[in-house]
């Protein structure tokens, strides 16, 4: 957390798995997990945004997915055609 000009606006669980689109016991499991960066201060749990959005930017893939359109199927066996 940056500790030059003002605080951040922390947000809470709830807050972060609104912002997130999971539920907050989502959440709370990862922060359990230690997965998510988070500040905790007695028994409160508050996140960062910038952290947050430094740690979702970090989640992201580096190299596109390929689609899986267009592409064969990998079925385990393969069939002979006559």
């Amino acid at each position: 957390m940056a500790t030059t000009g003002a605080l951040p606006r922390l947000l809470t669980i709830d807050q972060l798995a609104q912002l997130l689109n999971v539920n907050a016991r989502h959440v709370r499991r990862l922060v359990a997990e230690r997965r998510v960066p988070f500040v905790k201060w007695r028994r409160f749990i508050r996140f960062d945004p910038t952290e947050i959005a430094a740690w979702l930017d970090a989640a992201r893939p580096t190299v596109p997915l390929r689609s899986s359109f267009g592409s064969p199927r990998l079925t385990g066996h393969s069939r002979r055609l006559p």
